[in-house]
């Protein structure tokens, strides 16, 4: 790859990046409510939720942590896309050169860029999670125990050890990897499926809903896990822990509360997954084809070159 084909296809990345990070600030309002529904049994339903936080708290009770995961979705997505095509081409090559991956290449590496990222996304998500439950506001006259993201790490850090950050890290993995397996297969099988006999590509009308399909079958596989993993995060803010761990959270929640708890939420998440995912492979598609058949002769004209170069700096710094 020459160094032109490389900064052009960072620069793709960069756009996909950016385009997720404005993906989790408009469905973060929504993550908010799946989140409080989760842990908080003051909330009756999805409805209840929202009418109570806009009372009490107003549009910004939405919104709280919401600055740690936008900040951080480029290196996440990174890790996710980068071990997914990776893996991908390492077992491709085990079959041989120019060897097609097959549907269980795509749901191994799918399960392997999961299970990646928790490296660097469980902290975040554990403060985005303890942000987010937080209901006491000025408007109500109660101080919340967390400023911000900043505070709230550092209070962890200290209270708990660097390793309580980390908690709720084997539920995120095992919420993850078989969310992101199935997310994956989902999409390249749809594409599949859809795409007459002989044609290369699918038809965008074929990307659109495959990519809102594998988004919604990704969180039906992953929404159970991600109410114990929301649980565990919270648990023992407000008084003594509940929880010994993974199991004991399973057991305790199906004992309390029946196992229809753990898609309490899963209306809300596929109701943002559909719209969010399926742009998401929209943009993904349009990357991967410039890049394929436009970006590396567009590149050889220097007057050309000279101009993306300008671009790439408005996107990279």
């Amino acid at each position: 790859m020459t160094r032109r084909d490389d900064a052009f296809r960072r620069l793709l990345c960069r756009i996909i990046r950016r385009y997720r990070a404005c993906g989790v600030a408009v469905g973060y309002p929504l993550d908010t409510v799946k989140v409080r529904i989760q842990t908080q049994k003051q909330f009756t339903g999805i409805w209840h939720c929202i009418v109570s936080t806009i009372k009490k708290e107003g549009v910004h009770g939405f919104f709280k942590g919401m600055a740690l995961p936008v900040t951080t979705i480029s290196m996440t997505s990174s890790v996710v896309f980068g071990t997914y095509r990776n893996c991908l081409q390492c077992l491709a090559q085990i079959r041989g050169i120019g060897a097609p991956n097959t549907k269980l290449d795509v749901f191994l590496s799918g399960l392997a860029g999961g299970v990646a990222q928790i490296s660097v996304m469980s902290p975040g998500d554990f403060v985005k999670v303890r942000l987010q439950c937080q209901t006491e506001s000025k408007r109500s006259g109660l101080k919340p125990k967390y400023s911000g993201p900043i505070h709230c790490l550092l209070s962890v850090a200290r209270d708990e050890g660097v390793l309580g950050l980390y908690r709720g890290a084997l539920p995120l993995a095992l919420r993850d990897g078989p969310s992101f397996a199935t997310y994956f297969l989902t999409y390249s099988s749809l594409c599949s499926l859809l795409t007459p006999a002989g044609q290369k590509e699918p038809e965008w009308t074929a990307v659109l809903l495959s990519g809102g399909l594998a988004g919604m079958a990704g969180w039906s596989v992953g929404t159970p896990m991600d109410v114990i993993k929301a649980r565990l995060q919270m648990d023992g803010v407000r008084g003594e822990r509940r929880y010994r761990g993974l199991l004991h959270c399973v057991a305790e929640t199906v004992l309390n509360e029946g196992p229809g708890i753990f898609f309490r939420s899963l209306g809300i998440n596929c109701l943002r997954a559909f719209p969010v995912n399926m742009v998401v492979f929209a943009v993904y598609e349009v990357s991967v084809r410039v890049l394929r058949h436009t970006g590396r002769k567009l590149l050889q004209n220097p007057s050309i070159f000279f101009l993306f170069n300008i671009t790439a700096l408005l996107f990279l710094h």
